[in-house]
């Protein structure tokens, strides 16, 4: 102990001497741990972390394969992963294998309390929810399956804890009163834990509602009739394995379950075809999975982006280690007096090699100290980055907590370990004779091959990262440049549902239209429309279609997008109509059914827009039903999920026209910027009634960005981690060259004196670095095109091996090299030959 604290003290003093050199490195160490710490934060939440419930590993959820024909509402993940509520039950009530089954849904409501309104996210659960999952209240109590008894007979709800503190100040005295969902009272009974937001990844609701006030919830699921529909699947299931069962033993247990479930629920198609009913049953299964992490259809789009992330992170500490793997070589060849000293009068090999260590150790912890204090800052960077979550309302948390922090400090113990070892190599074995003698040290050719090797592989780091940094901002920028098949610009955008405060479908178009005529009213506005289906969020809405005068093959897709859309739609868009009209107020409830379809779908089933006016279409949601809508416009293609895909056949239909008018997203087009248009638009809503909420109040410029966020969010990344590289090379160069020269000034002095240019020596100083980091450079270039290969998903509108992105890395490692090169080969020029050859 006595000895690690006259180590402690030593190591102490000799960094308090040379403090420039020991805050260089603990910035270094800072800038690639912090990175570390802060995107393992969010991919610990994402990829890693269990839900905060009792034995998570025994959750498990279900996932389905085979023939299906019916309704679906999905928010995320694949069809296999929802469930009909008439199958809940039956899972539920008829296996062996589970203590207990729970079906869960989204949803986003209105909220009325103390005459405020708002909108908040809600998630409708069955009354077994918090009992599967083995949670207890804050205060009051959770739902039981008392509270979820019969459609519409339940009206009570569990607060999560982050809502109960935002919107309620944490008041014990908020249970047991009432707060409006969609208009109707329910009763506040308790808060749920703390640490527990959701059994959905990637969720924050503020709600939690018994799934049988689904209808109160989500109006349009009237319609659907839910509860008693086998083809209407819009349920996840989650379960608990029961003690000793594990999940390929529950697996086989329910396949005869699923099997005769499934053979009951043909009977309910009567018009099945034979290879209908062959995929329906006999190409069936049912997959249990583990869900001790919850089920997430969002980690998906995470998943390969926080992976890329992790591994430029991973590159960035490596970088770090090496630059001061370097800098204490540098300082080392310093100290080679010092060192040699200490071995003459007696002090053991490890002795000297605890010393390094405590060294190493000393500027590895304080190094990590400064990481784990911009941790945060980044960390909150990085989930607005690729989450887009407006502020306070962020799916994952920004906390370093004890999970980030051990892992931590495991990198900063490997990397203290590995860079301390570069120092200790080269003085395990000194050379007393000849460090003595010199006044100042010469490393050894061993430590000279390191200090050239590292920079070499610093600068080939550098170039993946800019290589990567290249792809994702030339992908970002094809994005930008990506023409929708619509007009951005002066263009505001909005979502009002009616539903939220409460109106029913017969009053809902009503306010819709009054809505519309209200906008078009403010002052610069020069059109304003809405639709069911928005535009560049992400959704889709989809209907089947049967189509006059042609005949769909079983294996023809017969969905198509089928937006519900106010007149002047196209015109606030300026989408152009090609032949035809869109729709007017004429085309109401009652009126001729009209349709407008888009130039794919004119395409594909009449060839031309002019031969498609006329023909008649019909939904196929009607059984039976002859087509009876006239096409009666045709408007050009557009982008409409998102920036990368174009939208295949559309069918656009009036909102006035709608069986089951819903919520819709306005377009509001103005004179001016649209940012001066908001506080009118937000005025005049509140002006038709006070508990309308306008959610997500945006102009549609900034909504085509947040349709490319996961690209801007890469690119931004990649173009900050390659900064940071280029800077760890560029010193780790400089430092070596500095070196180099000062080691050179005799022989330099000697050159100069029998007559050299000083060009000459510029030439012979860079040379051999040159040369490193030109093989640096084309051993590197390659990877660029295997990093493209493999995340290739990321990616659009880029060649694999993009000659821009080569280009581009290679110039600015040039101007690295050169800026770095500059300062050392000024002082290799300026040495004056008589004071070089007094150096020794």
């Amino acid at each position: 102990m006595q000895s690690l604290l006259q180590n402690l003290r030593y190591a102490l003093r000799q960094l308090r001497k040379s403090l420039g050199f020991t805050l260089t490195v603990v910035l270094t160490l800072a800038l690639g741990i912090g990175a570390n710490a802060a995107v393992f934060t969010l991919f610990d939440q994402v990829l890693l972390r269990m839900l905060p419930v009792q034995q998570p590993r025994q959750l498990v959820r279900f996932n389905w394969t085979g023939g299906f024909s019916g309704g679906a509402t999905v928010f995320g993940g694949e069809m296999g992963d929802y469930f009909s509520y008439p199958m809940y039950k039956d899972l539920r009530d008829k296996n062996q294998v589970f203590s207990g089954v729970v079906a869960v849904d989204k949803t986003n409501v209105g909220v009325s309390w103390n005459n405020q309104a708002e909108d908040e996210d809600a998630e409708l659960v069955t009354g077994n929810y918090f009992q599967v999952l083995g949670l207890q209240p804050v205060i009051g109590r959770l739902l039981t399956p008392q509270d979820d008894t019969a459609k519409g007979a339940n009206p009570q709800l569990v607060l999560s804890y982050a809502y109960w503190k935002s919107r309620f100040a944490a008041s014990p005295a908020i249970i047991g009163q009432t707060v409006r969902i969609n208009g109707h009272p329910f009763t506040i009974v308790g808060v749920a834990p703390e640490a527990f937001q959701t059994a959905i990844g990637g969720y924050k609701p503020g709600l939690f509602l018994p799934i049988s006030m689904s209808e109160v919830a989500m109006p349009s699921t009237v319609r659907r009739d839910s509860f008693n529909n086998h083809r209407f699947i819009w349920l996840t299931l989650i379960a608990r394995l029961k003690p000793g069962i594990t999940i390929t033993q529950a697996e086989a247990s329910l396949a005869p379950l699923w099997h005769s479930l499934r053979a009951q629920e043909l009977t309910l198609y009567t018009d099945r075809t034979e290879r209908f009913s062959k995929n329906f049953l006999d190409k069936t299964h049912l997959s249990v999975k583990d869900d001790s992490r919850g089920f997430s259809p969002g980690r998906m789009d995470l998943k390969t982006p926080l992976i890329l992330l992790m591994s430029m992170a991973g590159l960035l500490v490596a970088m770090c280690a090496i630059n001061v793997a370097t800098l204490l070589l540098l300082r080392s060849a310093a100290r080679a007096r010092e060192m040699s000293m200490r071995y003459a009068l007696g002090a053991s090999r490890s002795r000297i090699v605890s010393q390094l260590f405590v060294e190493g150790g000393i500027l590895g912890l304080a190094g990590t100290l400064a990481g784990l204090a911009i941790a945060p800052l980044v960390a909150n960077l990085l989930v607005r980055l690729l989450t887009q979550a407006d502020p306070g309302s962020e799916p994952y948390s920004a906390i370093i907590d004890s999970r980030v922090l051990l892992f931590t400090l495991g990198i900063s113990l490997l990397v203290s370990l590995l860079f301390s070892l570069a120092p200790v190599l080269h003085f395990i074995r000194p050379n007393l004779v000849e460090a003595l003698r010199q006044s100042a040290g010469t490393a050894s050719k061993t430590s000279q091959r390191f200090r050239k090797v590292a920079v070499g592989v610093q600068i080939a780091l550098s170039v993946l990262l800019l290589g990567a940094a290249g792809l994702f901002v030339h992908t970002l920028d094809n994005l930008r440049h990506q023409p929708v098949g619509f007009d951005i610009t002066r263009l505001a955008t909005f979502s009002l549902d009616p539903t939220n405060s409460g109106y029913g479908e017969d009053r809902t178009p009503q306010i819709i239209a009054t809505a519309v005529d209200s906008l078009n009213r403010i002052p610069g506005v020069i059109s304003a429309a809405a639709t069911t289906d928005p535009e560049l969020t992400g959704d889709n809405e989809m209907h089947s279609f049967t189509i006059e005068g042609h005949t769909f093959t079983e294996d023809e897709d017969h969905g198509f997008e089928s937006p519900d859309i106010t007149p002047g739609y196209f015109a606030t868009l300026r989408q152009p109509v090609l032949v035809g009209r869109e729709f007017t107020t004429a085309d109401a409830k009652g009126a001729a059914k009209v349709a407008v379809v888009n130039l794919a779908f004119a395409k594909r089933f009449f060839g031309t827009p002019q031969n498609t006016i006329g023909h008649l279409v019909v939904d196929d949601s009607h059984p039976g039903a002859k087509p009876d809508t006239v096409i009666v416009g045709v408007v050009g293609n557009s982008r409409h999920t998102d920036l990368r895909t174009e939208l295949g056949p559309a069918v656009y239909r009036p909102y006035a026209q709608k069986e089951h008018p819903v919520g819709v997203q306005f377009y509001v087009q103005t004179t001016q910027s649209p940012e001066t248009a908001e506080a009118s638009i937000r005025k005049e809503i509140h002006d038709l009634d006070p508990t309308l909420v306008v959610s997500g109040l945006r102009t549609m410029e900034a909504q085509t960005e947040l349709a490319s966020f996961g690209e801007r969010a890469l690119a931004i990344l990649a173009v900050g981690f390659s900064i940071l590289a280029l800077i760890l090379a560029a010193v780790g160069l400089y430092g070596v060259l500095a070196y180099s020269t000062e080691q050179r000034t005799r022989e330099i002095g000697v050159r100069l004196a029998l007559g050299a240019p000083r060009a000459s020596i510029v030439v012979t100083v860079l040379r051999e670095m040159a040369l490193i980091a030109a093989i640096a450079t084309i051993v590197a270039l390659p990877s660029i095109g295997l990093l493209a290969r493999y995340f290739r998903s990321q990616l659009y509108g880029v060649a694999v091996y993009d000659p821009i992105t080569l280009v581009a890395s290679t110039a600015l490692i040039i101007l690295t090299v050169l800026l770095a090169s500059a300062l050392p080969a000024r002082r290799a020029a300026g040495v004056q030959p008589m004071q070089a050859l007094r150096t020794e």
